[in-house]
């Protein structure tokens, strides 16, 4: 076995994946740069560490399940009549998962809210924080299930640990008792521990029409959601709606 043979075998036993693919490359870039060992070996290291990171970041995203990407510079700012600039761009720095608070995107459908809470979620992924993403009503049918069978711990579990959670659609549907009492455990369980993003179309003062008109759920809910909250309206036309008059 030649010396290049028991450098590959020995990069992908300690999986330096990026190093194994790229290693014969930065060595003719070092030999052309002059770099001494130092250099080249610090050069070396600070490659595999971005890819690592990028890999990660990679399965972040993937696990996220997001159904489609979103990011910032997408965002059309100037469709909304009504928006707060610097408080959205604000939690892009992400410092509210850091205090573990919760944010909540009120606005009408086809103005951006759930745009806006994939980017920040998308963010998340790249800079090292679990995301979990999903609609209110998934969320519910998915517990549901794993009570049938016989494994609601672990998945309310996922729920509840994860960094970010991200619930779309609340109130786009009405809930029923049952339903508001598992969504109930997973704001509860989060409560202080994790951040949760919400989007909703219904003012606060509407939400118990959400849950079945039911005061006694709506208020510990909201009392969990809203203690550490940032609050986010959005006003204006619905984007889709208008695009269709075009």
């Amino acid at each position: 076995m030649n010396l290049n043979q028991q450098l590959e075998q020995n990069l992908d036993y300690l999986k330096l994946t990026s190093l194994h693919d790229n290693y014969a490359e930065m060595v003719r870039d070092a030999a052309g740069k002059q770099l001494s060992h130092l250099d080249f070996l610090a050069s070396v290291i600070a490659d595999e560490t971005a890819a690592k990171h990028h890999r990660a970041a990679q399965r972040r995203i993937k696990q996220a399940k997001f159904p489609v990407i979103k990011t910032l510079d997408q965002f059309i700012w100037s469709h909304p009549t009504k928006i707060n600039r610097d408080q959205i761009q604000h939690l892009f720095t992400l410092n509210f998962i850091r205090k573990r608070e919760n944010v909540i995107f009120l606005a009408n459908p086809g103005l951006g809210k759930s745009h806006l809470m994939t980017a920040i979620a998308y963010q998340a992924c790249t800079k090292g924080h679990s995301v979990k993403f999903d609609t209110a009503v998934n969320i519910i049918n998915r517990l549901n299930h794993a009570m049938q069978n016989g494994n609601f711990s672990p998945v309310l579990r996922q729920y509840i640990s994860t960094e970010l959670l991200c619930i779309d659609e609340l109130g786009f549907l009405p809930i029923d008792q049952r339903s508001a009492d598992l969504l109930f455990q997973v704001i509860s369980g989060r409560y202080e521990r994790n951040s949760t993003i919400i989007t909703t179309n219904k003012q606060f003062n509407k939400w118990n029409e959400i849950f079945n008109n039911d005061n006694t759920i709506t208020s510990a809910i909201l009392d969990r959601l809203l203690h550490h909250c940032e609050k986010v309206l959005i006003e204006g036309e619905s984007f889709r709606m208008r695009a269709e008059t075009v």
